[in-house]
């Protein structure tokens, strides 16, 4: 039985599709690159994401990424969660729920309290470009039994973690990259809604 949740955010919790795509263009823009089309970003995604903005900007570092993302991302409207995650979320508060993010905290903390989520997760970590280490660390703070365990995530990444670490992997398909790519990566679950999501929640296997 599943008795603790980490969450990915932008991707999973944060609805932020066409705000990661108006980014991304925006960063290659500042850079006089050409822009990349909504498909080819979902495809060629991945993380932790230095693996993707090394690709485009062969000769960035970490810390000008992190700058020029932040210029970039300053532009994005109002987040919105994605329909029926927050109410999800909320009704899980007898599990144990944590938030594991490489969002900045200038954007995240806000988001969590605007979806009125602030008194829900046990622990929120933010601004991980790498997250196993992290994950790992969680996972010892809060001596959590790895069977009992399940991240959410939207990308590579998370199920790679997952995987490594021994805990289940769950992949919704309304983030960053492809149904595709996240069905090759086999993870425990693959999550096409909030539906799937709850029965993966509720999975004794």
């Amino acid at each position: 039985m599943i008795k603790n949740i980490i969450f990915d955010w932008s991707g999973v919790v944060k609805d932020c599709i066409d705000d990661h795509f108006n980014v991304v263009n925006r960063m290659l823009k500042e850079h006089g690159l050409p822009s990349i089309s909504s498909s080819e970003l979902k495809k060629e995604w991945r993380q932790p994401y230095m693996a993707f903005y090394s690709k485009y900007f062969p000769k960035i570092t970490l810390e000008e990424e992190k700058e020029l993302y932040k210029r970039a991302i300053a532009k994005s409207p109002k987040a919105k969660a994605y329909p029926g995650i927050c109410q999800l979320i909320k009704s899980e508060k007898n599990k144990r729920l944590f938030v594991a993010s490489g969002d900045y905290p200038f954007t995240i903390l806000k988001e969590i309290e605007d979806f009125q989520l602030s008194s829900v997760f046990d622990d929120v970590l933010i601004d991980l470009h790498d997250k196993e280490k992290a994950v790992s660390d969680l996972l010892k703070k809060y001596n959590l039994e790895l069977k009992e365990t399940l991240i959410i995530g939207d990308t590579n990444h998370e199920i790679e973690v997952g995987k490594k670490l021994g805990i289940k992997t769950g992949a919704v398909t309304w983030g960053f990259c492809s149904e595709d790519f996240l069905k090759s990566l086999k993870p425990d679950f693959l999550i096409h809604n909030i539906e799937e999501l709850k029965d993966a929640i509720s999975s004794v296997s």
